[in-house]
């Protein structure tokens, strides 16, 4: 195994009244509060954290990293990767499912072509590891490019 890494989730109560905590184990999440209200009826986010938040981050930071990788195998150097995930959580028969995730990338590399940049990010959407464990789900991605 190359990797591990653990994040404890606590849930006391009800689904919807109840509470709960995140805690990683290098404390980047400590105690991190989510519940329904902060996943569905918390819009501006700060009461807390939510599950599709957290895939979210996730999703954007592999992806930005595996496309960095990407462009250094190129023979370039990234000036800016900027990734915002949107992951859409809607309601379906039974419960809620994971519809869809939007990554929409900004990226600045000097002296590379946008179509080479392109092309190594789709490359990145389908090799980064957090898409590859995504891959059920719908992932676009829209792109935004400056040399």
């Amino acid at each position: 195994m190359y990797m591990k890494r653990r994040v404890t989730a606590v849930w006391n109560g009800t689904g919807l009244e109840g509470k709960g905590t995140l805690s990683s184990s290098n404390k980047f999440f400590d105690q991190t509060p989510y519940s329904f209200k902060t996943r569905f009826e918390n819009e501006d986010g700060k009461a807390g954290t939510n599950p599709e938040e957290l895939i979210a981050a996730a999703h954007a930071g592999c992806f930005n990293m595996q496309l960095s990788f990407m462009i250094v195998a190129a023979g370039f150097t990234a000036d800016e990767l900027t990734t915002e995930a949107t992951v859409s959580l809607d309601p379906v028969e039974g419960g809620f499912a994971i519809s869809s995730i939007i990554l929409d990338l900004k990226g600045k590399v000097s002296g590379m072509d946008e179509a080479k940049f392109t092309e190594l990010a789709n490359a990145a959407k389908a090799g980064c590891p957090v898409s590859k464990a995504l891959s059920a789900t719908p992932i676009t991605l829209n792109i935004s490019f400056s040399a």
